[in-house]
Formats: structure tokens, sequence, C-alpha cells
């Protein structure tokens, strides 16, 4: 697994720009974090001060090794529509350490394939330029639009790999109604 420090990178697709973080994408990343919708399959809603301190992780860890979860931009339109890229699992457990990919887009995002583009284009990153063996990506059984953009992208269950991810509480109920501390397993050797 590439830990080496790499200069920042920003990826392209013909519709998205995926970059480095700016202070001007605080403000929308905090709206995202209070909207249920898009917080469904969450614990909580964010607050600001822990939506700000989730950006200080994911700036701290682009210092750390150039690349990590990118801020998605529209070209043409939205400068921030959420964000969508690479990190290491931040947790020990049975697949760890690993690399997984995430996304979070903004509602006015959602059903114009971009989260699958985004995911598309970290994943050709992650193969070409950092030459890792293997993505996973973590979700709870009932998020079935993130299960179908894992599945577009080639990821496949790991059956028998399910978990409680150790950083939700037992018994959690997430912001839409739904168990969010069991998740599954996924995986794909870009």
């Amino acid at each position: 697994m590439s830990g080496e420090p790499i200069d920042a990178v920003t990826l392209e697709t013909a519709r998205l720009r995926l970059r480095p973080w700016r202070d001007s994408d605080i403000a929308p990343f905090v709206e995202l974090g209070r909207d249920p919708e898009v917080m469904r399959y969450f614990p909580t809603l964010l607050t600001p001060e822990a939506s700000t301190e989730g950006v200080e992780r994911i700036r701290r860890h682009f210092e750390a090794v150039g690349w990590g979860l990118f801020a998605v931009e529209v070209k043409g339109g939205a400068e921030f529509a959420g964000f969508c890229g690479l990190q290491h699992v931040p947790f020990d457990t049975a697949f760890t350490p690993a690399v997984e990919i995430g996304w979070r887009l903004a509602r006015a995002a959602w059903g114009h394939g971009y989260a699958t583009e985004a995911a598309r284009a970290c994943l050709d990153f992650a193969r070409d330029t950092l030459r890792l063996p293997e993505v996973v990506a973590m979700v709870v059984p009932d998020n079935a639009r993130s299960i179908a953009v894992m599945q577009r992208l080639g990821m496949t269950y790991v059956e028998g790999a399910d978990f409680d991810h150790p950083r939700i509480a037992e018994g959690q109920i997430g912001v839409g109604g739904f168990p969010s501390r069991r998740h599954r397993l996924y995986r794909v050797r870009p």
C-alpha cells in the first residue's frame, strides 16, 4: 500500500474536477452534514464543528500522502457538489490496513451519475498511480443507492465479512431510522 507522500493531485473527468479542498468548500460541506436525506444512513446529523473537523482530517490526509477525499466540482456548475475519494481506513478491523473509497454528494448532484463517474476516476488513480492491489468500501445494508454505485464500479460484496463499525455505538439508529452500526464490505481490484 502506498504511503509515500506525492504532490497533491487533481483528477479530471468529462464533467467533474476532483481537487484538494478550499476554505470556500467548508460552508457547503457543513450544509451537506445537516441534510437529513444526505445523512440518512449515518448515525447523526453533523454539527458545523464536526463538519469543520472532518475537513481538517481530510486536509491532514492530503498533506501526509498527497491524495484523499477530493472535493467534487461540476465543470460549468457547482464549485462544491460533495466529495469522493480514497483514504486509509481510520480504524483497526479484520480487513485493515486498507484503502477505502467513499463519496457523499449534495442532493442537487444526485441522479446525474456523478458518484459513479468520480469514483471511477478515483479507482483509476488507485490502479495507475498508487498501484493499489485492492480498494474496499463499507456500506449500511439499507443504502441501496451506494450499493448500486459499488456494483457499477465492479465492486463485489464480500460474503461473511459483515462487521460492526467500531466507531458507531451498538443499537445506534441512523438519521433515516435505519440501523447504522452493521456494515457490509465490498472490494475491487482496480
